[in-house]
């Protein structure tokens, strides 16, 4: 690591700290102050991370800093601008973000909510202003993630008029733009192929039925939907060779695909998966432009202290987690692996799929154990059959969301060729999301055994306290059978032990995600309850599975509508 890398990362450990916890920027101090070679690295890495600490104090505090249009419990009145289209819970009431207009609270941030007993909000895209009337409640505890990204409240809506009116400025201009690409991504192609497009191109999986998003999570394709940095790799990719083909200079195809890549960010939602992605981009096409080549390690860095200046509080969402995990592990270990596999007859485009997915796979595991208590175990195949399509689909929707700025009806050949490739996606999602045991439930502890024995391993081997039985060639396949071995019998051991049961005393209430419908599992001391079903097609017996859940000691239906008792025979 140069020096500058040390200073850059001890700037981002000095945000984390100063964002979290102020008094941790002191141990950042003392373990930057023993990793600089020199004394004047030393220096400058403390400076960085004390004004590292001192800036995530402070955006922390300006986050937290919320105004309410009124006290709360009071009743508020008046306009706001909504920034994501309604989603349905699973509790059947509908959530969207919005921004307050004027008064005291102008540009707050609120959670609208509008219960599911409530007359269903019209359809609004975001940048519309709506005329609610509602009371101010406090944000509860599921809607932290509102809550990190500046939301001061809720507003429980009882009544919601969509004015026709919309912001203006940039963030109107963009608003159209994205409402635009909208329609030409949507133009000929079925419902439920334009929302996966829609949600492949620009993250809008809003409008994804249930049961494609779960078949998408179960199969590990769900980044699929989450922009992130291979959707800006592929534009800027597809900009530099449209440009290649019009003949135009390098400088003008990096400085094109630098503008388009600042303008993909906003209109693809801005959040922090994208943000890295975003600034990571940025970074490596100015360096193109300046004629000096990029350092991704030093790109990453500048992207986990830009997101963190921004929002110190991004670091506990799990997209952000998620997408630093993989693009650090695919810096630390996709080159090595791809080489690896390539020394050993494998194709090298095969080799760079199977290297890329692995590693990011292996990388994103241990979160993914953390944050869902699940692993899919089909990721790596259901990856790999998916990528020769997943550039394709990204491309030609790009083009057609780039000429639906004209007319809808422009797009329509490119979402014809798409149609097929979409198809083809959804299918090997479903395939593979029903194979057995495709998504497991894993505790973080199995996870962690898996990592720490391969840790354990390649230490032992480096420092000469394990010897392998057969030539150095042939120990890199030895040892990645072996840790496989391991880390089947964990998964195995895991499975078996399905989700910890609740220790004595404590009582664990779980909505259980069955598509239309309700299904609340209450579990303590053993005995477990239902109350309600989902519908009749629903997976609520595999959610119960998953839930560790064999046996059921009460059955609760609230009333006789399909969507709350229709599953009630497949459970008895």
């Amino acid at each position: 690591m140069t020096s500058r890398h040390l200073v850059l990362f001890s700037f981002v450990g000095g945000l984390l700290a100063g964002g979290w916890a102020p008094a941790a920027a002191l141990a950042v101090v003392a373990a930057v102050a023993l990793a600089a070679p020199r004394r004047a690295v030393a220096a400058a890495a403390c400076l960085a991370v004390l004004a590292g600490a001192g800036i995530g104090h402070a955006r922390r505090e300006a986050v937290d800093a919320g105004r309410t249009p009124v006290r709360v419990g009071g009743v508020a009145r008046g306009e706001v601008v909504l920034l994501e289209r309604f989603r349905v819970r699973a509790s059947g009431d509908r959530v969207a973000p919005a921004q307050w207009r004027g008064g005291w609270a102008n540009g707050q941030r609120l959670l609208l909510r509008v219960r599911k007993t409530a007359e269903p909000p019209p359809s609004a895209a975001p940048g519309a202003v709506l005329a609610v009337a509602g009371r101010i409640q406090p944000l509860a505890d599921h809607d932290r993630l509102q809550r990190r990204r500046g939301a001061a409240a809720r507003l429980d809506v009882w009544r919601l008029v969509v004015t026709g009116a919309n912001r203006g400025g940039l963030a109107g201009a963009l608003d159209g733009v994205r409402s635009r690409g909208e329609r030409g991504l949507s133009a000929g192609l079925p419902r439920p192929d334009a929302a996966l497009l829609r949600g492949i191109v620009l993250g809008q999986d809003e409008a994804i039925a249930p049961e494609m998003r779960v078949a998408f999570q179960d199969s590990g394709l769900a980044h699929l939907l989450a922009v992130s940095g291979t959707n800006v790799m592929l534009l800027a990719t597809l900009v530099l060779a449209l440009g290649a083909l019009l003949g135009l200079p390098l400088r003008w195809r990096l400085t094109a695909a630098l503008v388009l890549v600042s303008l993909y960010v906003p209109l693809a939602g801005a959040g922090p998966s994208i943000q890295r992605a975003g600034v990571m981009g940025a970074a490596g096409l100015v360096a193109a432009l300046a004629g000096r080549p990029a350092s991704r390690w030093y790109a990453l860095g500048l992207a986990a202290a830009v997101t963190l200046a921004l929002n110190p509080y991004a670091a506990a969402e799990p997209g952000w987690q998620l997408s630093f995990a993989a693009v650090a592990g695919l810096l630390a270990l996709a080159p090595a692996v791809r080489k690896w596999l390539e020394r050993r007859g494998a194709h090298p485009l095969l080799a760079e799929a199977a290297a890329l997915t692995g590693v990011a796979t292996l990388a994103t595991a241990p979160l993914l154990a953390l944050h869902f208590d699940r692993v899919s175990l089909v990721s790596l195949p259901a990856n790999l059959l998916v990528a020769p399509a997943v550039a394709p689909i990204m491309w030609l929707g790009t083009v057609a969301a780039a000429v639906g700025q004209v007319t809808a009806e422009a797009a329509l050949p490119f979402n014809v060729i798409n149609a097929g490739l979409l198809a083809f996606l959804a299918w090997v999602a479903r395939v593979c999301a029903g194979l057995p045991f495709a998504s497991v439930g894993v505790p973080p502890t199995v996870v962690l055994a898996i990592y720490g024995t391969f840790a354990l391993a390649v230490l032992a081997l480096r420092r000469g306290w394990l010897r392998l039985p057969r030539a150095p060639a042939r120990g890199g396949p030895l040892l990645l059978g072996g840790v496989a071995a391991v880390s089947l019998l964990a998964l195995v051991l895991g499975v078996g032990g399905g989700v910890a049961p609740p220790r004595p005393g404590e009582t664990i209430v779980s909505f259980l995600d069955v598509g239309q419908g309700d299904a609340t599992l209450i579990q303590r001391d053993g005995a477990s309850l239902l109350v309600d079903t989902g519908p009749p097609d629903g997976p609520v017996v595999q959610r119960l599975q998953e839930a560790g859940v064999r046996r059921l000691d009460v059955l609760l239906v609230t009333h006789a509508q399909a969507d709350h008792e229709g599953a009630a025979p497949q459970i008895i």
